[in-house]
């Protein structure tokens, strides 16, 4: 069973928007690819198992906060929960505020 989940739009960090003017470097998802999208903040690291229609099913590898801290769990999200990870909620890894 799959949990529901709600993810963040990507905005900027769209994977989905970025192939859209490259389509020859648009990569499918293949089962053991990690993925990464956003939830309520958070950066979700999903490990792919099977892909079909646009969407990745997978489970929940890692759950990243703002500060690069890993959790194992962040709002209804588990590490190792099954979901569901349509293209266009993928996202790029968000970039770390290198603090000096």
């Amino acid at each position: 069973m799959h949990k529901h989940v709600e993810w963040d739009s990507p905005g900027d960090a769209s994977v989905d928007s970025h192939y859209a003017k490259d389509e020859q470097h648009r990569v499918t998802p293949q089962p053991g690819m990690i993925l990464t999208a956003r939830y309520h903040g958070a950066t979700v690291r999903i490990q792919v198992e099977a892909y079909k229609d646009g969407v990745s099913i997978g489970k929940v590898a890692a759950l990243i906060d703002d500060d690069g801290e890993r959790h194992d769990s962040h709002g209804i999200l588990n590490v190792g929960d099954m979901v569901r990870l349509p293209d266009d909620k993928r996202a790029f890894q968000a970039p770390r505020d290198d603090e000096d």
